[in-house]
């Protein structure tokens, strides 16, 4: 039996940071959401739902099209802050040790301690100053 086998496959959602959810969870992609509950409008448009993925391989950008990762892909972690708004990847040799970097992302982002305006190439500081009080930060 590896290490791996005896590791947990899927996130448990009651060890998420406040305000984050699972959103989804499967073998190949697991899906983390920040308040969903506030991203639908006004302050805070739906388009800008911050959202973790975790995938084996790089995330197809094109839905519906699904495709198998290359054999020795790593596990990548991504925090998008719009479609096309994102920070940098993070890479992981394992499905539990990428789910326990997205827990620590996701911790990081609810305590204020990621810097989303250097991910902004137009800033939006009306945006960002009611993300810092949503979010701590």
């Amino acid at each position: 039996m590896t290490d791996d086998a005896r590791e947990p496959s899927s996130l448990d959602p009651a060890a998420l940071p406040n305000g984050w959810q699972v959103w989804s969870d499967d073998d190949a992609r697991t899906v983390l959401v920040y308040r969903p509950d506030v991203f639908d409008g006004g302050d805070f448009p739906a388009p800008c739902l911050p959202t973790i993925y975790v995938t084996h391989g790089r995330r197809n950008r094109r839905p519906g099209v699904e495709r198998e990762a290359p054999p020795g892909a790593s596990w990548v972690v991504t925090l998008y802050l719009e479609p096309d708004v994102s920070a940098p990847e993070e890479l992981f040799d394992s499905r539990p040790a990428a789910l326990e970097g997205a827990r620590d992302l996701a911790a990081r982002f609810a305590r204020g301690d990621v810097d989303y305006r250097d991910l902004y190439q137009v800033p939006r500081e009306e945006y960002f100053e009611a993300l810092d009080e949503l979010t701590g930060g």
